[in-house]
């Protein structure tokens, strides 16, 4: 039972390693996107490389409490909500993407700016979760 709760804390460490570098790239396609139809293409192509991300942090931490047998410390509590609001993110930002009008002047800009708030946000709460489960 060590060896899994051990294997599953690589692996959840991992997966945080790969929820940032997903929000990496999100920041440098949406800092690069110059035409709307474009951009909601390449997103939909890589919005599911998010969620998978995602779903890695969701499933590791899911081992490691059944190995722990069902624990419910603060952390673990914390991790969920900061977790479930990582998704409510991320929908938003596929929610305000998917009804970008490509025939608004600046809708692009805007939206920019939008997305960029909230890919900070996840950042975050991502960086904060992680450093405090650290010390």
């Amino acid at each position: 039972m060590n060896q899994m709760y051990d294997m599953s804390i690589v692996t959840h460490y991992y997966s945080v390693i790969g929820i940032l570098v997903v929000i990496l790239i999100n920041t440098v396609m949406l800092r690069r996107a110059v035409n709307i139809k474009d951009y909601q293409r390449q997103m939909s192509l890589f919005t599911p490389i998010g969620s998978m991300a995602i779903g890695g942090i969701l499933f590791t931490g899911i081992v490691m409490m059944a190995a722990k047998h069902l624990d419910f410390s603060v952390e673990n509590i914390i991790m969920i909500v900061f977790s479930l609001v990582i998704i409510y993110l991320e929908v938003k930002r596929a929610k305000g993407l998917k009804y970008l009008n490509p025939n608004v002047k600046n809708a692009l800009d805007n939206f920019k700016k939008y997305a960029s708030y909230l890919l900070f946000g996840e950042v975050v709460l991502t960086l904060s979760i992680s450093l405090w489960m650290l010390f």
